[in-house]
């Protein structure tokens, strides 16, 4: 091996240990450490948003080549007993997206740079500058998602309502709106659809009504009592305070 070589093996070496570096382990393989949630648990719903087109950039996403949900192990089990203890009450996790390869975040920064797309702001961010999503922490050039072990997710009843089909093109409308105006989910009523940039998201606003902030408490104390921590600006976002990988964002693609 010539110096350039050893050089350039030195540098990634470096880079791939420092903190917050990037992931080594390839662009397309997956870890033995990682595994599809439905072999953990089968009975989950799953709506992967960026592998469709119900999103807010209204395309699929990089990196999403099937609508299934990975995770670490770890966060896989921890996430098996929270739908353990709905399953009794006939209630069951229903999961928008989980590991989320780098290609995918850097898909959000680029389109968050191109502010002539506004083709979902009226349902996703109807009273947001898209020139300020980054100023106020709804895109960002890393994502915790990436690391594995964080998810994003509801609450639906069991048998679990029909959940209608977005069709591309059609009327949007804003995701604060009240459930029954907004794009139907067919999830209990947390107050705002998912993925809505809005204060309304915030787990902590005193401005929803009493069943509604009851939804959010049993989803929040539930994810913690299996040792997942909330996200401040969003309902449905949790993370595994003992993720496996808390400095290491994997960008294999999620197929």
């Amino acid at each position: 091996m010539n110096k350039t070589l050893i050089a350039v093996a030195l540098v990634s070496i470096f880079f791939c240990l420092a903190p917050g570096g990037a992931a080594c382990w390839g662009q397309n393989r997956m870890p033995e450490s990682f595994v599809d949630v439905t072999e953990v648990i089968p009975d989950v719903m799953l709506e992967i948003r960026y592998w469709g087109e119900h999103n807010f950039l209204g395309t699929r996403v990089d990196g999403y080549l099937a609508p299934k949900c990975i995770l670490t192990k770890a966060a896989a089990e921890a996430l098996s007993g929270v739908q353990k203890d709905l399953k009794p009450f006939s209630l069951s996790l229903k999961i928008y997206d989980c590991y989320r390869p780098q290609q995918a975040v850097d898909h959000f920064v680029r389109w968050a740079k191109d502010l002539d797309d506004t083709k979902m702001k009226k349902e996703f961010y109807p009273t947001v500058d898209k020139r300020h999503l980054f100023r106020d922490g709804y895109i960002d050039s890393r994502s915790g998602h990436s690391r594995g072990s964080t998810v994003d997710l509801t609450i639906v009843p069991i048998p679990a309502p029909p959940q209608p089909a977005y069709v591309p093109g059609q009327p949007l409308f804003e995701c604060t709106l009240p459930a029954g105006e907004r794009f139907a989910d067919n999830s209990i009523d947390m107050r705002t659809g998912f993925d809505c940039f809005d204060e309304l998201s915030h787990p902590a606003t005193p401005n929803v009504a009493v069943s509604q902030r009851a939804n959010r408490l049993l989803l929040k104390t539930l994810m913690e009592k299996h040792g997942f921590r909330y996200y401040d600006k969003e309902w449905w976002h949790f993370t595994l305070v003992n993720e496996p990988y808390p400095d290491t964002y994997f960008n294999f693609p999620v197929k």
